[in-house]
């Protein structure tokens, strides 16, 4: 019975002759001494010690058996599925001008009209509501906020269609954070509105040059004032899109919401992340601090770094854990604003990677798409594949203008899980 592929032992760097067990596939953590290391690797430990190992995924009865059960986790979570979650883009507009827009080669003002709104409905009633899924949508722009009335009716018509079958509907979006006020959360309360996605690209002299309004003023202020009016009403995921040259500051970011009063214990996990280049298949690549890779060095340091400081002052950070990209699940999807479907939003810039219509539904995409590329011998063998599966789709897209290969994050997690064990560790104990 052999220590599980999918373990990472760390030897300690701050107590000599003990190590930390990390489970990718679990997520279980403990710290042994050097003896219960040899014994592991030896096949020699207790009953008690092979029941504990065993119950954090962290020992197998079948190194064969274990990978096989990896293999097909994404077919029987598919076949498990009990939700449906749809990605909604209300309109390729907005009232911010950022200078990094990922969408700015085709956000030329169009909205979901009437029509698409009703084959929505339609859609979500008929292929999951009737089919026993609870529903969860996440409205996205462009900014769905300029769609306020068409998202509200979406929402209720879909929230009463559910509460009909005694199922459960509810709703989020990714938001610029300008528009969201105390009056317009509390008209969405009601309709399932459970959280938003907001971004604060580092201090206001560093956020108002990268995200200005249209009008070429500064958000920084409105933005704020609006997180800390509501983070006590509705769920508030917070993050900054960052570049080599500006990691550094965006900690100061967090010292505003501080400032501002913001109670850090009632925010979700902070969620930092490098810019990309715009969508598209003429995007240039020689972009200055623009990420086609997740294995860049200034990166590893950067999300160490911010990690660090975000923990440090009381906010959540990310937690590693099991997961794979989102084309891989067949009851995920995202609807364009022209009905349009796609299996990530960041796939618009690629018309040949649409999978159908609301009118005609889905074809089949398998081959496009590459599902299960990483069921490949490489990827299969490498012990962080429970919290990789080949990693982001968009970056081989971006780099090569096709999905032909993983993006493999080993050099990623070889420079940066260790740490980040630790880091979460010394801030759970702290």
């Amino acid at each position: 019975m052999p220590l599980s592929r999918y373990l990472k032992i760390f030897p300690s760097k701050d107590q000599n002759g003990w190590s930390l067990f990390y489970s990718t596939i679990k997520g279980s953590i403990i710290r042994v001494p050097s003896t219960f290391v040899e014994a592991a690797q030896n096949d020699s430990l207790g009953e008690a010690e092979i029941t504990l190992l065993r119950r954090l995924e962290m020992y197998v009865d079948d190194l064969q058996a274990e990978q096989e059960r990896l293999k097909n986790i994404v077919m029987r979570t598919n076949q498990r599925s009990g939700k449906f979650r749809g990605t909604v883009v209300m309109n390729l507009d907005c009232n911010l001008d950022c200078v990094y827009c990922f969408e700015k080669k085709f956000r030329e003002g169009y909205y979901l009209s009437e029509e698409t709104a009703s084959m929505l409905v339609e859609l979500v009633t008929r292929d999951h509501l009737d089919h026993g899924r609870n529903v969860e949508l996440n409205f996205y722009g462009g900014e769905p906020l300029l769609s306020l009335p068409r998202l509200m009716r979406i929402a209720a018509e879909i929230g009463s269609n559910a509460q009909k079958r005694n199922l459960k509907f509810t709703f989020s979006m990714v938001t610029n954070g300008t528009l969201l006020n105390r009056e317009t959360v509390e008209e969405l309360l009601p309709l399932g509105f459970t959280s938003a996605q907001l971004t604060l690209d580092g201090p206001q002299e560093i956020h108002d040059q990268m995200r200005p309004f249209t009008s070429g003023s500064g958000s920084f202020d409105a933005i704020i004032a609006n997180i800390a009016d509501i983070y006590q009403l509705v769920n508030l995921k917070l993050g900054g899109n960052f570049s080599e040259d500006n990691y550094r500051a965006y900690p100061l970011m967090l010292d505003a919401l501080l400032g501002a009063g913001v109670d850090p214990r009632q925010l979700d996990a902070i969620m930092f992340a490098p810019i990309r280049p715009e969508s598209g298949r003429n995007t240039s690549i020689e972009l200055a601090g623009h990420c086609l890779s997740s294995d860049e060095p200034w990166l590893n340091e950067a999300v160490v770094y911010l990690r660090e400081e975000t923990l440090k002052r009381g906010f959540s950070v990310m937690k590693t854990v099991m997961g794979s990209c989102m084309i891989e699940f067949e009851h995920d999807i995202v609807v364009n604003y022209d009905g349009t479907l796609y299996k990530c939003a960041s796939f618009m810039g690629w018309p040949e990677l649409s999978v159908g219509t609301l009118k005609d539904g889905i074809k089949d995409f398998s081959e496009s798409h590459k599902l299960g590329i990483w069921k490949n011998d490489t990827c299969l063998e490498c012990e962080y594949l429970p919290i990789c599966f080949g990693g982001c789709r968009l970056l081989p897209l971006l780099r090569n203008g096709v999905i032909d290969e993983v993006d493999c994050r080993k050099p990623f997690y070889d420079a940066t899980l260790e740490r980040m064990i630790l880091q979460d560790l010394n801030y759970k104990k702290g």
